[in-house]
Order: C-alpha cells, then sequence, then structure tokens
C-alpha cells in the first residue's frame, strides 16, 4: 500500500490526483499546518529531515519531490500510462515540463506570495506605510513582469495542444497544475482563456475531484 504524507493546501494534493488517475490504493496520513506561520508541523521530519510535503511511502522506501515523486509512480506502478512514448518529441516535451514547474514557475510564485504576506502581515503600526511600499515595489518592478512573461509563455504553448506534452494528458499536466493554479489565485492567470480551459478540464477529471475528497479543503481554488 503506498502512503501519501500529505499537508493540506500543498502540492501533495497533486499526488493523490496521479493516484487516482492511475486507479492505484492509497492510504493518506494528513499533516495540518501552523495557522500562524503556514509551516509544516515537526512531525514530518520524522518521515524526512527537511519536513516537506509531498513524500510517499511505497515498499519500505520515501520518496520526496513531487517530480522525483511522479516519475517514480509512473515508472513503477504506471504500465505506460501518462507518459509519451520514449525517443518522440512529446517524451521531451514531458521531460522539461515536469522539471519546468519547480524549477522556473513556482520560484517566482513563491516570491509573489512572500510580497503578497509582507504587506498584509502583522506590524507596528508606523512600519506598515514602509512594508506596503517594498512590497508594492518588488511586485511591479521584479515579480509581476517576470509571472506575466511565464503566463503569456503557457498561454501559447496551449496553443499547440490541450496538454502541455502533446495531445494527451501526462504527468507533466499534473505537475504543471500546481504552478497554475497557483497562478490563477495570485497572478491573475484566470485572464488567459486557455489556462483557464485548461483547469476547467482537469477540475471536471473525477480522478480530480476523488483526489480533493481524499486530501480535504484545498484553498488555492477559492
Amino acid at each position: 500500500m503506498i502512503t501519501v504524507h500529505h499537508l493540506n493546501n500543498s502540492r501533495s494534493q497533486r499526488i493523490l490526483w496521479l493516484l487516482e488517475e492511475l486507479g492505484l490504493p492509497y492510504e493518506v496520513v494528513r499533516y495540518e499546518r501552523d495557522p500562524a506561520t503556514m509551516r509544516a508541523p515537526d512531525a514530518l521530519r520524522k518521515i524526512h529531515p527537511l519536513g516537506k510535503s509531498p513524500v510517499i511511502t511505497d515498499n519500505g522506501q520515501h520518496v520526496a519531490e513531487s517530480g522525483a515523486i511522479i516519475e517514480y509512480l509512473l515508472e513503477t506502478h504506471g504500465q505506460g500510462r501518462l507518459i509519451p512514448p520514449a525517443g518522440t518529441p512529446d517524451r521531451q516535451r514531458y521531460r522539461y515540463w515536469l522539471h519546468y514547474a519547480e524549477g522556473s514557475a513556482m520560484p517566482l510564485l513563491l516570491l509573489k506570495l512572500v510580497f503578497m504576506r509582507m504587506a498584509e502581515g502583522p506590524m507596528p503600526f508606523f512600519a506598515k506605510p514602509i512594508a506596503r511600499a517594498i512590497s508594492k515595489k518588488g511586485q511591479d518592478m521584479l515579480v509581476d513582469p517576470q509571472l506575466k512573461t511565464h503566463m503569456e509563455y503557457w498561454e501559447a504553448e496551449l496553443g499547440h495542444a490541450e496538454w502541455f506534452a502533446g495531445p494527451e494528458m501526462s504527468g507533466a499536466d499534473i505537475q504543471m497544475s500546481f504552478p497554475l493554479e497557483a497562478a490563477t489565485a495570485r497572478a491573475g492567470a484566470a485572464h488567459y482563456p486557455r489556462i483557464k480551459a485548461f483547469l476547467d478540464r482537469i477540475h471536471a477529471r473525477p480522478a480530480y475531484q476523488r483526489a480533493l475528497k481524499a486530501g480535504g479543503p484545498y484553498e488555492l481554488l477559492k
């Protein structure tokens, strides 16, 4: 039995989705963020030294990092599903998007979140104007222009096919779901029609809906 160490409102939601798409049996061990810091609880460090989610346990071994987990599950249990054939252009696109999601997209979205919380977080009243000014300048000059470039890139790529790695859905789309959902929540990605259509497609999938029930409340969708 595969165990998913699942942190609420985190990247581990897409691992639940992948497992549902593959029809694999699994169990969920839930961890809740600290409501004040939004950090994962120390209990996750007992599973992996970094105390991050997602982590899965399968056949006595722990596998961490979303991309590595997706690759492991597809190679070990996928039976050729959700991955383009080897040696094809679509396979190369699959590999690219699988790594791009966390290597290029998510660092910008994390910066966006940091600057947003800088402006909204508790602080002495006299410091609020300074924090808000820094937050606005950081977003206007650093983060938002880059995010716009990336969102335009996604929109253009989704013009070639409905899915990131070609005409069929793959693990790359599962990996890319989190950046697109985060960008919709934080950066206005829903204004791009192809991005919105992509999210509408994945949210309508029965496996995605089952994963939401298994994982519990998922704030990025609000």
